[in-house]
């Protein structure tokens, strides 16, 4: 049975919720480098063979941890306005970084991925979703007549967030609600000036 076609409550997601659990907090504790199927199995409280036969390599673990993830993030806000939505996508982030778990989490796996190809696409791959997710609110913006036409939502979406990362990842300045309202103000006011138009 593939990951999302299990039965909720059921043994298959009951052992996946363990041992994504327990990845976790090995990742969180030891990083990347030093996770280990069998240790996580034992943490877990599952037998090795179930682990080496769902997931198969430590990578293919974090890879999955990181569609969990997306799982359960928090629906798209629909504000009615583009500030409003920018505002609801940066403090969605605001509160994702700055949560004890899963601020180490996403710590542990973006460091992670600039050392292992699987877990580098499989970040990629979480936050094309999550910027697809996100981008709807920049077009309705655009059929509002709040932006240029052309504007690539894409680039607007990631606008919001990069300055948290930023902050989170390399200058280790406070995350906090101001920060957040200044970076969807930013990304706003530089999409509204046709910063992210496309052209040609």
């Amino acid at each position: 049975m593939t990951v999302g076609t299990v039965r909720p409550g059921g043994r298959t997601a009951r052992v996946r919720a363990a041992v994504l659990q327990a990845a976790g907090d090995a990742l969180v504790e030891d990083g990347f480098d030093k996770l280990d199927l069998a240790e996580i199995a034992r943490r877990a409280g599952v037998g090795k063979t179930t682990v080496y036969r769902r997931w198969g390599t430590v990578a293919a673990l974090v890879a999955d941890m990181l569609d969990d993830m997306a799982d359960q993030s928090t629906p798209r806000a629909d504000t009615g306005s583009l500030i409003g939505d920018l505002r609801a996508n940066a403090h969605l982030v605001l509160r994702t970084l700055t949560d004890p778990r899963q601020g180490a989490l996403f710590r542990a796996i973006i460091v992670a991925a600039a050392c292992d190809a699987r877990t580098a696409t499989a970040l990629r791959t979480f936050y094309a979703v999550r910027i697809a997710e996100w981008a709807p609110c920049v077009e309705q913006a655009i059929s509002r007549g709040e932006l240029p036409a052309g504007t690539d939502a894409t680039e607007v979406i990631r606008a919001v967030s990069a300055p948290l990362y930023y902050r989170l990842m390399i200058s280790q300045e406070p995350l906090d609600p101001t920060a957040a309202d200044r970076a969807a103000e930013a990304a706003a006011a530089a999409a509204r000036a046709g910063a992210y138009a496309q052209t040609g």
